[in-house]
């Protein structure tokens, strides 16, 4: 039996009718976004915008993609010229579509000269990124760079051979500015509440203590919107790649599997040309605010909730966790009742529709999205996703019981992969050494261990931290999940009556 053929140019003529295919001619397509984290959302969401303005308005907004972390592209993306499958799963059925809008990958792990050849191209108008909350080398608590860490520290050492996202970004800055001095927009697409702000923030703030020209040259030429992203589209499986060779009849390596929702809203805020993604689904408004607001505490925010629980109780995947009745109902109530509160209105979007909308896309069974995944890099995640809205709640006198389990759940998760828990999983979080260190020192007293880990002020903001209220909620959540049975622990939490959790004051240390 022979192999099947392999996606590429040539193949695009001869794949299966069902199969769609770039409508615009992909030879004619010239270079003028490129895009830092070339992974599966990307090929799911910013990738297949472009590809939709490219088939409704062809113009010169071709994509090129950069890695500067592991897999390499070339591996996968560049054997195929580029182009790749993008799978819609909703639960049995199965829509398969060629996106052909990157016309070129870059390998840059080893070094940043082909990243900085490419971001410091005239043609480059549009510099886009998914390169998660970790990549900014940013302080969560406060948003601003993290002068220590050792990326950093590095890169103001050795600004001509950067390896941090900022310090790439500046140097590429850098010789725009000594070369032609076009403008150009830095969007990021990450999960990161004010992500624009917060970009904007580590750039210039590298630039300034490099010193020299470049931080008014920013401030005169460079664009920083935020942006709020939305597609469920976990890691490619092999199961996903033999579903296109068996379904379809052709290989491809680069295979990317989401939902069928998505959603970009932007902020209009641009230095330069943009690319109109506005003109096929994605929104330009003033202010993103209110929708990454919805978007991280509502949606992230459950699927947080759920990867650290479903851990805890043994589920696998988010729709595992959610198809459990306990933790359904308890995610539930968590965001109708204590997450909605905190957020202000969004223009054409019912909150509790939101809540049920989100809620019903986490229970499509095709998207295997792994909690251990998700729970990846908690300490980036959860303040803006948990510890904000309970830092506003608080303020107002409003009960935390629900939004403090997910928090100790984060904690409990790295606690478990220590080696005085037994090393229960292992665990990917900048700071999992830490609370592994922490653990194997203090113990199972979960007083000692909420105390020593609250404060942690890069991730915990002290006055926060000092509030006696969280703290006695994180205690009492670490010494349930972390018993031996964490689900009795949140069924004994949705079992309080409202009433009984409302009336608990915020006090302060």
């Amino acid at each position: 039996m022979s192999e099947p053929d392999s996606l590429g140019p040539a193949l695009l003529g001869r794949l299966p009718p069902e199969v769609g295919k770039p409508a615009y001619d992909r030879a004619a397509l010239k270079p003028g976004i490129a895009h830092i984290g070339v992974g599966a959302f990307h090929r799911c969401h910013q990738a297949e915008y472009t590809d939709d303005l490219l088939a409704s308005r062809f113009d010169r907004w071709g994509l090129i993609g950069i890695n500067i972390r592991p897999p390499l592209l070339s591996q996968s993306l560049g054997r195929q010229d580029g182009l790749y499958t993008r799978l819609i799963r909703q639960n049995d059925e199965v829509e398969a579509r060629i996106i052909g809008s990157i016309v070129r990958v870059v390998d840059s792990q080893d070094s940043a000269a082909p990243a900085l050849d490419v971001l410091a191209s005239s043609d480059i108008e549009m510099v886009t990124m998914t390169v998660t909350e970790k990549g900014y080398c940013h302080i969560p608590s406060s948003g601003a760079l993290d002068l220590d860490h050792p990326d950093i520290a590095h890169d103001l050492a050795n600004p001509e051979t950067p390896r941090s996202v900022p310090g790439i970004l500046a140097r590429a800055l850098e010789l725009r500015m000594g070369s032609h001095g076009r403008p150009v927009t830095l969007l990021s697409c990450d999960n990161i509440a004010s992500n624009g702000i917060i970009l904007g923030n580590v750039v210039r703030t590298f630039a300034e203590q490099r010193g020299g020209k470049l931080p008014d040259w920013i401030a005169a030429n460079v664009a920083f919107p935020s942006a709020m992203v939305d597609r469920i589209a976990p890691a490619t499986t092999a199961a996903d790649i033999d579903t296109v060779e068996k379904r379809f009849g052709y290989r491809d390596g680069a295979v990317a599997v989401g939902e069928c929702f998505r959603q970009w809203v932007i902020e209009n805020c641009f230095a330069g040309r943009v690319p109109r993604w506005d003109r096929v689904g994605a929104s330009f408004v003033d202010d993103v605010t209110p929708f990454e607001h919805l978007k991280i505490r509502v949606l992230n925010g459950a699927q947080t909730t759920l990867s650290y629980l479903g851990v805890l109780g043994g589920f696998e995947h988010t729709s595992d966790a959610i198809a459990d009745p306990l933790l359904a109902a308890f995610v539930r109530r968590m965001l109708t009742e204590e997450t909605l509160p905190t957020l202000h209105a969004v223009p054409g979007i019912s909150p509790t529709a939101y809540v049920e909308q989100s809620l019903s896309r986490l229970t499509n069974t095709a998207i295997r999205h792994r909690n251990h995944q998700i729970a990846t890099d908690g300490s980036q995640k959860i303040v803006q996703r948990l510890l904000n809205p309970i830092r506003e709640r608080l303020a107002k006198g409003e009960s935390i019981a629900l939004l403090s389990v997910p928090v100790a759940g984060w904690m409990a998760y790295l606690i478990k992969a220590s080696a005085r828990f037994g090393r229960a999983w292992p665990a990917s979080d900048p700071f999992a050494a830490r609370i592994a260190a922490i653990a194997d020192r203090v113990g199972a007293d979960s007083k000692a261990l909420a105390d020593a880990i609250l404060a942690i002020d890069a991730i915990f903001d002290p006055q926060l931290a000092a509030n006696a209220t969280l703290r006695a909620h994180v205690v009492a959540g670490l010494e349930g999940l972390l018993s031996g049975d964490p689900m009795g622990f949140v069924a004994q939490v949705c079992a309080e009556p409202t009433d009984a959790r409302l009336k608990q004051p915020a006090r302060s240390a």
